[in-house]
């Protein structure tokens, strides 16, 4: 995950913008500064690949008699900007532990002092549902932006939604109609980039023009969202890990939410904790709605067709090949038209890559910290039974 490496994959990928991530630690800010190379208002440039400076923070705290443990991803207008937000934030804790800091302050607290040291960031709740470290966890959240921020909290104009929801989950809570729905990759490793993405189509690539285009939903500059399947994310179902047990939340309630193999309480997951704050039915979209595409990375495709794993060399130079060939994995996997998919890359990887646009799946969800298992099913065009990599 050095600008080398990421610079790399991102041409692969075709992300035409990354976000640095982790610029708060002391060690990854100095290569920042040492690196990138201004290319534009808010941007840099690097290995031919252009740069937001961007951080993830951890706070935890308690309130109202219980601990909170939030996650917030924080966007900044320039290096300059970000040294004096570093410089306000040691004073809260060690930067240097860890590349996402932990805090013991709450929130909101978080949200004065980066505001007060650079006006021009964003704050966003990061990855708003998962159980554990969220804005709306159901282990360490809370049930409203308001309960959470106070009087601040119209500052707060974007949530991200995370792996294991998408805008039709978020779209049925009412009171989210007034921020932006964001997405991002959560990478931790650079063949993770672009797992989730925001579309855009701006005037000039600029901080604040970027920044306005997400604050005003402008259905015109802010073009769509790619997502995750859902039910792959970690914590889409409710389930208990160590008992192998994955629940759907009709299915725990009746259960009292509570294992029923060690009889402890189970881990409650996205989709559970969505439909407990709802009030909207399943399938309401709000008027302007940002659209969303949903996609399965190209490895993962790829890895499936040829009845192998991700991450190995054969398909790693399947991938590098038709990425190379066709100008990145978002330009294969969502502007390629069909006609050419089934004339430009016969066989397996081809019709694979169809069935995922069409929706043509089969999906185990994801509980308590275990990813889910998206199948496409190819078993009756020959080859091995794909369940069998699961």
């Amino acid at each position: 995950m050095d600008l080398e490496h990421l610079a790399r994959w991102a041409k692969w990928k075709g992300i035409d913008l990354l976000g640095t991530g982790d610029f708060t630690h002391p060690q990854w800010f100095r290569e920042l500064r040492e690196k990138l190379v201004p290319a534009g208002e808010g941007i840099y440039e690097f290995g031919g690949t252009r740069f937001l400076i961007t951080g993830e923070i951890s706070c935890i705290w308690s309130q109202d008699g219980r601990q909170r443990r939030v996650h917030f991803l924080v966007l900044v207008p320039s290096l300059e900007d970000a040294a004096r937000i570093n410089r306000e934030l040691s004073r809260l804790g060690n930067l240097a532990a860890d590349g996402r800091p932990t805090l013991g302050v709450p929130g909101r607290a978080l949200l004065r002092a980066i505001l007060g040291a650079a006006p021009g960031a964003a704050v966003i709740p990061a990855h708003a549902w998962t159980p554990w470290y969220s804005i709306f966890g159901s282990n360490s959240g809370f049930d409203s932006l308001e309960e959470a921020f106070g009087e601040d909290v119209g500052e707060i104009f974007a949530i991200e939604t995370g792996l294991s929801s998408d805008p039709p989950m978020n779209w049925r809570l009412s009171a989210l109609d007034r921020v932006a729905l964001v997405s991002f990759s959560d990478a931790h490793s650079p063949a993770k980039l672009g797992r989730e993405a925001c579309a855009f189509d701006l005037p000039e690539l600029g901080y604040r023009e970027l920044v306005a285009a997400i604050r005003e939903r402008d259905p015109g500059r802010f073009l769509f969202t790619v997502e995750f399947f859902p039910e792959e994310g970690k914590y889409h179902y409710d389930g208990h890990r160590a008992c192998n047990v994955v629940l759907p939340p009709r299915e725990s309630r009746a259960r009292g939410n509570r294992c029923p193999v060690c009889g402890r309480p189970l881990t409650v997951g996205v989709l559970h904790r969505v439909e407990a704050l709802a009030d909207r039915p399943e399938g309401f979209r709000p008027e302007g709605a940002i659209p969303y595409r949903s996609l399965v990375p190209l490895e993962e495709i790829i890895a499936q067709a040829l009845g192998a794993s991700p991450g190995t060399k054969r398909v790693f130079e399947e991938y590098r090949g038709l990425v190379e060939r066709f100008g990145g994995e978002f330009a294969l996997l969502l502007d390629l038209p069909e006609e050419e998919i089934e004339r430009e890359i016969p066989g397996r990887i081809g019709r694979a890559i169809l069935k995922v646009r069409r929706g043509e799946l089969e999906i185990r969800p994801g509980y308590d910290g275990v990813y889910g298992e998206i199948r496409i099913p190819l078993e009756e065009e020959g080859g091995p039974d794909q369940l069998s990599l699961f």
